[in-house]
C-alpha cells in the first residue's frame, strides 16, 4: 500500500518523491512487519455467540465509546475548521472508523463459517449489526480519504494513514481479544521498536518532501556542504574593512549607521 501508492502517484500524477522520501515508505514497512511479527496471536473465537460476549465485556464497550466520541469530534468539530490545512484530521478519522470495520470483518468471516457448516447465522442479530457497521464504516472511510486525497500529496496521505490505521488496529484486536496477557518481554520491545521505526519513516517522508535529494545529486549536496562558507556578522566585516590596507587613502570611508 505504502510504496505501490508512493511510488505510482511520484511516475502517473507526477507528485514528487525524493530520496529520503522512498526511504520513508521502506522504514514504515519494515516497523509495520517488526510490529505484525511480534504481536501476540488471535485468541481461537469460533461462533457468533462467543464474538458478542467479546463485544460485550466493559472494556472493549468503553473502548469503543472513546473511539466515537473522538471520532464525532473530529468529524462535526475539527473536520469543518481544519480539516483542509491539516492533513492528520481526515486521516484520522478513517483510522479510528478503521477499528470498527476491522472487528466486523472479524465477526462475519466468523459468521461465513458457520453459514458454511449449517449454521443459523442469518437469524443472528449480531450477523446484521456487523454488516450494517461495516457498510457505515467503509462508505466513511471512503469519504474522507478521498477528501485527504484531494488537498494533500498521495505519497504523504497513505504512509501516514497506514501507520494511524495499523496502530488503530493491532490496539483494537488487543483489547478486544486480550492478547496483551500473553505477550512476552521480547514481543513487547519488538511492538514498541516497530512503532518507533514507523514514526521515524513517516517523519522522513513528512519532514523532507520538498528536499532535491536522489541518488545522483547525493555526492555534490555533500560536498557544496562539507565546503560551505563560514558566515560572518556584520561586526566583523565593520571591523576588517576599518583596519585593511586594502582601501585607497585618497578615497574616503563611509559608514551607514541603521537604528
Amino acid at each position: 500500500s505504502v510504496l505501490c501508492s508512493a511510488i505510482l502517484s511520484s511516475y502517473l500524477l507526477g507528485e514528487r518523491l525524493n530520496l529520503l522520501g522512498k526511504l520513508g515508505c521502506m522504514l514504515s514497512l519494515v516497523g509495520s512487519t517488526v510490529m505484525v511479527i511480534h504481536a501476540p496471536e488471535d485468541e481461537e473465537v469460533t461462533t457468533l455467540d462467543e464474538m458478542l460476549s467479546k463485544l460485550k465485556e466493559p472494556g472493549f464497550l468503553a473502548y469503543a465509546a472513546i473511539l466515537l466520541a473522538v471520532c464525532f469530534l473530529l468529524i462535526f468539530y475539527l473536520a469543518p475548521r481544519y480539516g483542509q490545512s491539516n492533513i492528520l484530521v481526515y486521516l484520522t478519522i478513517c483510522s479510528v472508523i478503521g477499528a470498527f470495520s476491522v472487528s466486523s470483518v472479524k465477526g462475519l468471516g466468523i459468521a461465513i463459517k458457520g453459514f458454511f457448516a449449517g449454521q443459523p447465522v442469518l437469524q443472528h442479530p449480531l450477523t446484521w449489526i456487523l454488516v450494517i457497521t461495516l457498510v457505515a464504516s467503509i462508505t466513511t472511510q471512503i469519504n474522507y480519504l478521498n477528501k485527504s486525497l484531494d488537498i494533500f500529496n498521495t505519497s504523504l496521505v497513505f504512509p501516514i494513514y497506514y501507520v494511524l490505521f495499523t496502530t488503530i488496529v493491532i490496539t483494537t484486536s488487543i483489547i478486544l481479544f486480550k492478547e496483551w496477557v500473553a505477550m512476552t518481554v521480547v514481543d513487547i520491545i519488538g511492538t514498541v521498536c516497530g512503532f518507533l521505526t514507523i514514526i521515524l519513516g513517516v517523519f522522513l517522508l513528512h519532514a523532507f518532501k520538498d528536499v532535491d535529494v536522489s541518488l545522483g545529486n547525493l555526492p555534490q549536496i555533500l560536498q557544496s556542504g562539507q565546503q560551505a562558507p563560514a558566515t560572518r556578522d556584520d561586526k566583523n566585516i565593520l571591523i576588517e574593512v576599518d583596519n585593511s590596507s586594502i582601501a585607497p587613502e585618497d578615497k574616503p570611508k563611509v559608514f551607514m549607521i541603521y537604528t
